[in-house]
This record gives structure tokens, sequence and C-alpha cells, in this order.
């Protein structure tokens, strides 16, 4: 069955659904999509370390990822608006990695892939790796799930539970790695923060709890990647593109079903 590069692609695309939809329902609550924004940035630098040092593409993307959010969380509040330190190191980590991709000589790369996704491209070892980081990012935000909503609720809610926010912080910082690291080969650097944020905004009219939220978060996402992926096919367009596209018109309805409510 994985011969089939259209069955590898849905899953590819499913797996990536999992893994943001409960990674995104945190990001919309807390507000950090440009944080997301520019932490996938940043991966186009692991990508070009990882290709120059001969080592994974997974591994390189997640390191850099994760360095990029660490830093971003040890700056906030360090006379630094939180908008501007962001947009400083999501452009910086971008520009440094195209750079440093045209430093590479005697590698073949193409680029446009990196960057907006080449989802029909995947193999089955891409395959392992990104149901591999979907189930390691689900079961960490499962098991951190009350104290992440508790923390994100209110910090002296969580010192009071004897939950230490900068510790959940740290959860989501990793998470967020894990996410961009696998998702760069389906969606790309430039749209994997959409992957996070739109398919659990579509959600959040839907849902009456978290936990609802997170699951039609995922549900949305996976029918966002088997749809867009049809589309594509049909219409010979971009596939991670199509898959966002997707996403967005599912955010419409859900918006325009709220105000109708209303």
């Amino acid at each position: 069955m994985l011969d089939d590069f259209m069955t590898r692609a849905t899953l590819a695309g499913v797996g990536v659904a999992f893994a943001a939809a409960p990674l995104g329902s945190f990001v919309v609550w807390r507000r950090m999509a440009y944080f997301g924004d520019a932490t996938a940035h940043a991966a186009i630098l692991g990508v070009a370390l990882s290709l120059a040092l001969q080592m994974s593409i997974f591994a390189g993307a997640m390191a850099i990822a994760l360095i990029m959010a660490m830093t971003v969380t040890l700056l906030t509040g360090r006379g630094y608006a939180m908008d501007t330190l962001l947009g400083v190191l999501a452009h910086s980590a971008l520009a440094f990695g195209l750079v440093a991709v045209s430093f590479l000589s005697g590698i073949r790369i193409d680029l446009m892939a990196y960057l907006f996704g080449d989802i029909l491209a995947v193999s089955r070892s891409d395959l392992a790796v990104i149901w591999g980081g979907a189930a390691l990012v689900v079961g960490l935000i499962g098991w951190r799930w009350s104290a992440l909503l508790t923390a994100t609720l209110s910090e002296e809610l969580a010192y009071a539970s004897g939950v230490n926010p900068k510790r959940e912080q740290l959860v989501l910082t990793f998470s967020l790695a894990i996410t961009v690291a696998v998702a760069i080969k389906v969606v790309g650097v430039l749209l994997i923060a959409a992957m996070l944020i739109i398919p659990a905004a579509a959600a959040r009219p839907l849902a009456r709890t978290p936990e609802q939220m997170a699951v039609a978060g995922a549900a949305i996402g996976a029918f966002s990647a088997i749809a867009g992926l049809r589309a594509a096919y049909l219409l010979d367009t971009p596939a991670g593109p199509s898959i966002v596209c997707v996403a967005a018109l599912v955010f419409v309805a859900t918006s325009l079903l709220r105000t109708a409510r209303a």
C-alpha cells in the first residue's frame, strides 16, 4: 500500500495534522502565532547545516528550531518587545539559512521544497519520522495537559497549584521544535505556522472544552490534508499550499457558523 505516492502523502499530511492539533490549540490560546512562525523560519538554517554536515535533515531542523525557541524564551522580558524580538530573529534566521544554502557546493537542493513543502516526495522513512514525531508530541502534550492548561490560564494560578509555568513553556517549546522538524517535508517552513494555527482556530467555534478543540483541530487538519491533496491532484496545484487553502476555507465556514449562531 505504501508504494503509492498519494497514499504516503496522505498519511504524511494526517500525521502532521495530529502533531499540530494539540500544540496549535496552545499556540492560539497563548497568542504564540508569531513564535511558531519564527521557529519555523529558523529550520531553513538547520536544513543547510544538515546538508553541509551530511546528517539527518530532521535532526538539524529540530536542533536549530529548538535553539531558536529557547533563545526567544530566554530573551523575552529582557528589554525587548516580543513582536520586535520575534521579527528580528525570524527574518534573520531565514536570511542566514538561505545564504548558508547558497554556499553548499556539490549538493543539489530544491529550495522551494523546503520553503513550501514537497509532500508528494515523502518516503517510507519520512513517514516513520513524521508519525514517530507526532506520537511524541501527542504523548508529551497529553502527559502535561492539565499543567499546561493551568499555566495558560494564569501564571499565579499555576504557582498556587504547584505548577512551574516556565517548565510548561519549555514543554511547548520542545513540542514546537519537533512539530516544525516533522512538518518541513510536508508543508515547508513558510506554511508550518498556518497548519499550527488555522485548524485550531477553525475548531474553536465548534468546541466547548479545550479537549474538544484539540480533537476537532486534529480532525480539521486531517480533512484539510486529504481534501487539499485531492484538489492538488485534480487542479494541478501545489500540494502544500492547497492543504492550507482548504484549512482556510474551513476556518471561514466555522467563523460564519459562529456568526450565524450569535
